[in-house]
Parts: structure tokens; sequence; C-alpha cells
């Protein structure tokens, strides 16, 4: 594996309770290369948004780091942009004008006016939304509040692109197409993405690897799992494909069987793990 653009070492949580605490998080290992695309899947409840949440530097680990590009990560910044379910996108401010906010903000003074412009329409056309520049969210639909999320995200330049289940809120039928849009974007833009996911399909669909996660309290990683696929990826050619099929039986698998064995942190347990299981838990 080639040398780690964003890294999580021994990464622990714990939030403050009444009885002097809440473990959620426990030993998170996980290296990401540059370019790449990950999910984080596990059941709800399991630190999947928290892990992300840290990643961004809205949160700080109680024990551990995080490193990007070989900085350290300890408060939130432009090199990481999270798009989450639900579209914050700012009511009062149209399209346009919630992209713009961002690239403002960003390269006022690396840019000119025109080149703010120019960068601002060229995001907004990467996800289809140039003819709804002047609409305001509320004249909109759910996916296509999305889309202005995604481009605003991909118009600041991130190092890392970070989505917290962000297909979540949408019908099937444009929870499909949003999910093709980001695929073909990842693929020509070539951004690492670390993406929040409940949905199997979807992380075998979207993925260069799966991360699995164990049940909390304390959850760590339980398993990695690649997944080689070329891209550019079909969803009705990878319906009949042997590979994809057996990447999203490994992952039920894990989250429906194994998940009773990797759950409890014992030596016993730890003698039923697969080698595999054994180097990641």
């Amino acid at each position: 594996m080639s040398k780690a653009y964003l890294s999580l070492s021994r990464v622990d949580m714990t939030f403050p309770g009444p009885n002097g605490g809440n473990p959620v998080l426990k030993g998170i290992d996980l290296a990401v290369r540059r370019g790449e695309y990950i999910s984080l899947i596990g059941h709800s409840g399991c630190g999947k948004s928290t892990v992300l949440n840290i990643v961004a530097g809205l949160l700080k680990a109680t024990s551990g780091g995080v490193l990007l590009d070989n900085r350290e990560v300890d408060a939130p910044g432009p090199d990481r942009a999270v798009v989450f379910q639900n579209h914050s996108l700012l009511p009062w401010l149209t399209v346009y004008q919630n992209v713009e906010i961002a690239v403002d903000k960003i390269f006022r003074e690396t840019r000119t006016p025109a080149e703010r412009r120019d960068w601002i329409l060229h995001n907004l056309a990467m996800v289809n939304m140039s003819h709804a520049l002047d609409r305001l969210p509320s004249q909109i639909s759910g996916g296509m509040k999305q889309r202005v999320g995604i481009a605003r995200a991909l118009a600041m330049e991130p190092k890392v692109l970070l989505l917290d289940e962000p297909f979540g809120a949408l019908d099937a039928l444009t929870r499909a197409h949003l999910q093709d849009e980001v695929i073909r974007i990842q693929s020509e833009l070539g951004n690492t993405v670390m993406m929040i996911t409940h949905d199997v399909d979807e992380a075998v669909l979207m993925s260069d690897r799966v991360v699995m996660m164990t049940n909390g309290p304390a959850a760590t990683v339980g398993q990695i799992m690649d997944v080689p696929l070329e891209r550019p990826r079909n969803r009705i050619d990878l319906a009949e494909d042997k590979v994809y099929n057996h990447c999203r039986q490994e992952i039920l698998s894990f989250l429906y069987e194994k998940q009773r064995k990797v759950e409890p942190i014992s030596p016993r347990a730890a003698g039923s793990f697969s080698k595999k299981e054994k180097a990641v838990a």
C-alpha cells in the first residue's frame, strides 16, 4: 500500500455521561490513499459520523490523532469539505450565491472576480445545475439541493471530500442519479472521498474500499474490504457481476453474522476471527 494521504491513528472518542463517560470509538486505525474513495458502513450508533466529524475537525478525539497530507487535523478547515444528509443551504441565497459564499471566502485574495465567477459556474455545471442559478432553495427539489451542496463542497477544492449519508433523504430514483453523478465527478477529478452510508449496494457501487465498523459502545474497525471493480462503473452491468455480488455478500455477512463474533473483545472471540479480521480488528 502506498503512503497514506489521510490517516487515523489509535483514535478514541468518549463523550461525557452520568456514569463517567460514554465510549463511542476505540482504537480506530485507518489509512487512506490519495484519490481513494472509501465508505464507512455499520449499524446505527456505531460511530461512523463521529469518525467523519473528527476528520472534519468538528470534534476533537479523546486520544489518538488524524493526519492529512502530513499535517495534523485539529480544527475545521477548507481542505476538508463536508456534505451532510441535509443540504445545509442558506435559504435566503440563490443557488449561485450558495456556492459563491464559499468561493469568495477561500479565493477572494487569490482569484479575480471574473475567475471566481467562472469557477462557480464550472462547478454548478459539473452537477448539472446551470439552469437554476437564480432559484432559491425553496424553489428546487431535494436532489437539486444536494447537487448544489456537492458543487459548493467541490468548489472549495478540498483535499478530502467528506460525505455524511448524502443521499439518505432522497427518493430511490433521485438517489441513483446523484450517485452516478458523484461517481462520474470523482473519476474525473480524482478526489479523495470518505463517505458514511447505511446502504450496502451504495457502498459497493461507489467505493474502492469499504470499512466495516463493529457495534458500539467502543466501536472499532472490524474489517476492511477491497472492491476490485474497474471504473467507470455501471449499475445495470454490475447487477449480474460476480465480484460485485461477492463484495455485497461479504458486507452483509459481516453486518448480520460476523458482528456477533467481533463485537466482544475477548481471547475466545478473537480466536474465531479470520487472519484478515485479526489484522484490522
